[in-house]
């Protein structure tokens, strides 16, 4: 069985765990330990003592925030130093901050947190008692080596048959006290998981982990159904439209058979323009082409009413958020058409003005009423938004106007 933390190495055999790195590796997870919690108390303690001597209310207030903020520095260092006993990798918590956010709104969202409260509760936990407990095995390993190896020198009043095989036991209680070591790591370890990173938030890391990737992987195989339809079955429909239009014009004009190949061809143009259509749902060649704006644009110009659009937007946004964003206007526009009852409709895209967050507001002059529990689609486009962690609000009080708007996270694209 692979050997993945300090716990599980206790199972080897004697020989093996002595000649492995666990030992090693657990003692340095243990220096660090004790380091790091003297040095978060050390922090913590002159932190205060600054904010209290300093009269300045922004300092005090400063000084406070930093404080509350040290669990999740110690948690970042904690999840470094994990790797020393445990090789499965701790996640992080935390919800990821839209890139250019200022501090204001990294700072609104980490108080926010869970994680934040946790990561608190584990600093105070360390820098109080479990460094000091890291210090006493440290402190008794390193005492009852020492006094074994120095045995003929610390005890003076004792003749050599006795200190030297005192001395000599030095090596086997090396061995006997690296299970001690090991243990105490491993459980230290076990503590420091269970409070950073509860089971049921490992759940849901993995879970929505998993959701990205199968969402991933079904817009990689909509692409690939995308292609294959335009290059396959749409461009044999065109092939076979333009050999009808031929043998149309071959035929005397009021005889039967060109008025079946007429009926043929005509039923080959619609079934051309309905492929187009599915083509355009599964995923619109535009949007990957040209990008959200033009998709947009063609999602207009296609529509029953009339819709005017104000998009601006500095830069092509990832993939995913452009096909997200894009399906929720498409559904949103699609609404507007079947229930509103509208006569126009505006829609609106942009990045927020801090943090990189893209709007999408979708306006209409209709009768209002929208419930999502009426199978108007607004459950769809909230499903679809929580993959992307986005969110969608709704505004349609009977007699109009009805106004959804939706904001989603523009996070960097993995390298």
């Amino acid at each position: 069985m692979p050997v993945r933390n300090a716990l599980d190495a206790l199972s080897l055999p004697p020989v093996d765990l002595i000649r492995s790195a666990w030992p090693w590796r657990s003692l340095a997870y243990l220096v660090t330990g004790a380091l790091l919690g003297w040095a978060t108390t050390a922090a913590v303690l002159a932190l205060l003592i600054v904010g209290a001597l300093l009269t300045a209310v922004v300092v005090g207030v400063g000084g406070f925030v930093a404080v509350l903020l040290s669990g999740t520095v110690v948690a970042r260092l904690e999840r470094r130093r994990l790797r020393l006993v445990d090789d499965a990798e701790m996640p992080d918590t935390h919800r990821p901050v839209p890139a250019g956010a200022g501090w204001r709104a990294w700072l609104r969202i980490r108080l926010r947190e869970e994680a934040t409260w946790r990561e608190l509760a584990y600093a105070a936990l360390s820098a109080s008692l479990l460094c000091w407990m890291d210090a006493i095995v440290l402190g008794g390993v390193a005492y009852l080596v020492a006094i074994s190896l120095g045995a003929p020198w610390a005890i003076n009043d004792e003749p050599a048959t006795t200190t030297v095989p005192v001395m000599l036991i030095a090596g086997p209680l090396s061995v006997i006290l690296a299970y001690p070591v090991i243990a105490w790591a491993g459980a230290r370890a076990a503590m420091a998981r269970a409070m950073l990173v509860p089971r049921s938030d490992e759940r849901l890391i993995e879970v929505t982990r998993s959701r990205a990737r199968l969402v991933d992987a079904f817009e990689v195989e909509r692409r690939r159904i995308e292609r294959d339809l335009h290059d396959g079955a749409q461009q044999r429909l065109v092939a076979l439209s333009i050999q009808l239009g031929m043998a149309r014009l071959e035929l005397p004009a009021g005889s039967p058979a060109a008025a079946a190949v007429t009926d043929a061809h005509d039923l080959a143009k619609q079934a051309l323009t309905d492929l187009r259509e599915l083509i355009r749902g599964v995923h619109p060649k535009v949007l990957t082409d040209r990008g959200l704006a033009a998709a947009v644009g063609e999602l207009a110009s296609i529509a029953p009413i009339p819709i005017t659009l104000d998009i601006t937007l500095p830069e092509r946004l990832p993939p995913a958020v452009e096909m997200t964003a894009y399906f929720v206007v498409a559904e949103a526009l699609t609404n507007v058409a079947k229930h509103s009852g509208a006569g126009q409709a505006l829609v609106t895209v942009r990045e927020a003005p801090t943090g990189r967050r893209l709007l999408l507001c979708v306006r209409d002059d209709g009768r209002g009423g929208a419930d999502a529990d009426a199978g108007s689609g607004l459950v769809g486009l909230a499903d679809r938004l929580a993959v992307l962690d986005g969110t969608v609000s709704v505004s349609s009080p009977p007699g109009g106007p009805t106004l959804i708007r939706a904001e989603i996270p523009v996070l960097p694209e993995p390298s």
